[in-house]
């Protein structure tokens, strides 16, 4: 969990567009919650579409009252599985009579799960014009049949129901979120960002890669970042948050009780570290992920903070808001970028790769929400910093299976910047079949040098 956590801006926004007429002409002008987002596949999860369409009224004489103003109108999360729910939330001035979709509401939200893509269109009327005068907004929520991740070879994105159960389980092909999300796209063609070669300098160009994760333990400990997956029955917890309750998703999170802890002594001794517990709900395709996490009794868990995430969409922290920070540094999560065995072995990794440098910048860019740095030189990485092995680097055929996948899902999707921590660390998941000594060798012999910065467009410089 970060030591900073500071207030930033959101990377997900919905565009709202509102329009108004009635007595007077007075109305709202287009309003914009947000600079960027994402899309998500046609096939698995979309981010919110919003519209907004003019209303009717007209006026004979003078009038002195005005449109109501739909100051926004969103949908949280826009993307849902068939049976889950989305919230409704806008905030309206100068209306004394509200409808959505043709029902009459109060207050500033309500819980809808519909069963299919619908379009929400909220109407805030003022009687005090001489004639009615009406302003409208629309939002969409996109519905997902549960289990119907896209498909690509034997990778299922979005969909992780088909996943074993238990400690450092097999995902049996399953990826999270879309197929389109900054995680799993290719990147060996995107342009170079212009500062590229001080940004590698700052991490070290003679540095070798160092693998965060292996076989056995190290210092009493399983080498890397443990994981769990659970299935729907799992009961959830109430979780206590110590450090950055105002920036977590408030629980119950389905940990159980004896979830594999990062750092855990196999022993039973007192350990500390970052404590790091990550779990996955299976059957409702979510990801718990929690920071310095001390089990307190059988149904409470104590942690600096806790995220959850959807992994069928692109709205991939629907319960996230500005600035909020996650058990990651850079507000991602953790799961998504690990090194996993299964994948190595496999000969094929499909996304992107997480990894620390000592010295990061006071800045981010997106798929990160947050940074964890008061340094604010151009040429140390912002969180959500993108790598990429360079094409000219050829990876070598004596290289072990692992090794050489490894490699290549740093060619084709890249690693981001995550945390604070040694330089090319990266991280993955301890399992008893890493040959620590290959992994440590080969991956120590490619250096800073071989890498190159992709382009940080939308950097955020608070």
């Amino acid at each position: 969990m970060p030591s900073n956590s500071l207030k930033k801006l959101s990377s997900l926004a919905l565009i709202l567009t509102v329009a108004a007429c009635g007595g007077g002409g007075g109305g709202s002008s287009p309003v914009n919650t947000g600079t960027s987002g994402s899309t998500g596949s046609t096939t698995g999860s979309t981010a919110g579409t919003t519209t907004g369409t003019t209303g009717t009224g007209s006026s004979t004489g003078t009038t002195t009252a005005t449109a109501p103003v739909i100051n926004s109108f969103s949908a949280n999360p826009a993307s849902i599985t068939i049976g889950s729910a989305s919230q409704l939330n806008w905030t309206v001035s100068g209306a004394t009579g509200m409808t959505l979709n043709g029902n009459a509401v109060t207050g500033s939200s309500l819980a809808v799960n519909p069963a299919t893509t619908t379009t929400y269109t909220l109407i805030a009327s003022n009687s005090a014009c001489s004639a009615t005068c009406t302003t409208s907004a629309s939002v969409t929520v996109t519905v997902n049949s549960a289990g119907t991740g896209n498909t690509a070879g034997n990778a299922i994105y979005g969909d992780l129901r088909k996943a074993d159960l238990g400690a450092g389980a097999n995902l049996n092909g399953s990826l999270p979120f879309p197929a389109n999300n900054a995680w799993n796209t290719d990147i060996s063609k995107a342009a170079l960002d212009p500062a590229s070669d001080a940004l590698i300098n700052s991490i070290g160009l003679n540095t070798g890669l160092h693998p965060d994760f292996g076989a056995g333990l190290y210092d009493g400990a399983p080498i890397g970042i443990p994981y769990a997956v659970v299935a729907g029955s799992q009961p959830k917890v109430s979780v206590q948050f110590t450090d950055y309750g105002d920036e977590s998703d408030p629980g119950p999170y389905p940990i159980p009780a004896n979830a594999p802890i990062e750092g855990q002594k196999a022993n039973g001794s007192n350990f500390d570290g970052d404590r790091h517990v990550l779990v996955i709900d299976r059957d409702a395709n979510r990801l718990y992920e929690v920071g310095n996490a001390y089990p307190q009794t059988a149904a409470n868990w104590k942690v600096s903070g806790g995220a959850i995430f959807d992994l069928t969409s692109n709205t991939v922290r629907p319960g996230g808001k500005p600035g909020w920070t996650s058990a990651d540094a850079a507000g991602l999560p953790i799961f998504p970028g690990l090194v996993r065995y299964e994948e190595a072995a496999s000969g094929l990794i499909r996304h992107a790769l997480r990894f620390t440098v000592s010295r990061s910048r006071r800045a981010y860019v997106a798929p990160a929400t947050h940074y964890a740095s008061s340094n604010t030189s151009n040429t140390l990485p912002p969180m959500g910093m993108r790598v990429r092995l360079k094409a000219s680097y050829q990876i070598p055929a004596n290289f072990s299976n692992e090794t050489r996948a490894i490699l290549q899902a740093m060619k084709t999707y890249g690693m981001l910047v995550a945390d604070n921590g040694s330089n090319w660390y990266i991280s993955g998941a301890p399992d008893a079949r890493w040959n620590n000594d290959k992994l440590v060798s080969e991956l120590g012999s490619v250096k800073g040098s071989s890498f190159e910065v992709i382009r940080m467009d939308g950097l955020v410089t608070p």
